[in-house]
């Protein structure tokens, strides 16, 4: 298994993943870039879920990716 590096975007801090926490993890950024380029509160609010249920899933499968990547 290929395991793919990702970095704290504040601090630096790098950990690597599993290429599924890989996808999730850009899968957080993208959703919220998308809710912050919208305009439309339902819109937002759609991609804000996405970025929560993504963030919930770290919490619960890798919380020490979750501690170094996006607390």
């Amino acid at each position: 298994m290929e395991l793919v590096e990702r970095k704290n975007r504040f601090t630096g801090e790098s950990i690597k993943l599993t290429e599924e926490e890989a996808k999730r993890h850009d899968l957080i950024f993208t959703a919220e870039a998308m809710a912050e380029f919208h305009t439309d509160p339902d819109v937002k609010d759609k991609h804000y879920k996405i970025m929560r249920k993504h963030l919930n899933w770290f919490r619960q499968h890798n919380a020490k990716a979750y501690m170094v990547l996006l607390d």
